[in-house]
């Protein structure tokens, strides 16, 4: 048995199945809290990203500097990526006629070449290293970056491929059961498999939030986003309360 002062607590809570569950409900959280925002409150893409961007810069500068892990903190900053990262990728998508897929490439692109740089910089890309603020500031970006790929991924495929929000949604969710299934059955690097399913629960949880506001006979539920938005907040307090959150564990940290 490892000696627990072999471990330095990470300022990111350990990855459990609660972790998903929470991770799912923020990314539909900022699905249909950023159309409430830019659609139903009509601030548009532009001033709506900008507002949830200042609020993402100012809870990424506190959670770097926070002393230890603190979930409520942790999440907000996670809902502030996904919130940002709806807005940004609809302002590059839509206005900016980038395109669907043209936005999904550009911000994979983006998304490889900050796990490559974190790579280069630090030698691992693994969460479980999210121990300093260097680190964190890679972490960060990542997520950033993961979150608004999965908002531009999630509209190519319900929209361009035809599959519709819950086509998508449903083909997601099996292959993110293929990657779970790996997970359990085979030695596939952890961290690979991790990043695979945090950027894949991103389209998943835009998919399903973009169907909440479709008509019944479109295959909807006829829910508005704000009404969403207040629910899904509601559920994710409530999960954090409920979920046991405790700090990752880094071996070898000092």
């Amino acid at each position: 048995m490892t000696d627990t002062s072999d471990y330095a607590l990470s300022k990111v809570p350990e990855v459990t199945f609660g972790f998903w569950i929470i991770k799912i409900l923020a990314t539909t959280l900022g699905e249909v809290g950023g159309n409430a925002m830019t659609m139903e409150l009509g601030f548009g893409y532009l001033i709506g990203s900008t507002i949830f961007a200042a609020v993402l810069i100012i809870l990424v500068g506190v959670q770097i500097a926070a002393n230890r892990f603190r979930p409520f903190l942790y999440w907000a900053v996670i809902v502030a990526t996904t919130l940002t990262g709806t807005t940004l990728a609809d302002f590059f998508d839509r206005s900016l006629g980038i395109g669907y897929l043209g936005g999904s490439l550009s911000l994979f692109s983006l998304v490889i070449a900050t796990i490559g740089v974190w790579y280069w910089r630090l030698g691992s890309v693994s969460v479980q290293t999210v121990v300093s603020p260097k680190v964190e500031a890679f972490y960060w970006a990542t997520i950033m970056f993961s979150q608004t790929l999965g908002t531009a991924l999630g509209d190519w495929m319900a929209d361009d491929t035809g599959l519709g929000y819950n086509g998508s949604a449903l083909l997601i969710a099996v292959v993110l059961a293929v990657i779970a299934a790996v997970y359990f059955f085979t030695r596939v690097s952890r961290t690979l498999l991790f990043w695979a399913a945090f950027i894949l629960t991103r389209p998943l949880g835009a998919t399903i939030a973009n169907s909440f506001d479709k008509p019944v006979s479109h295959g909807g539920l006829a829910v508005g986003d704000l009404k969403a938005s207040a629910v899904l907040a509601v559920l994710i307090v409530v999960s954090i309360l409920i979920i046991p959150q405790r700090a990752g564990r880094h071996v070898g940290a000092t």
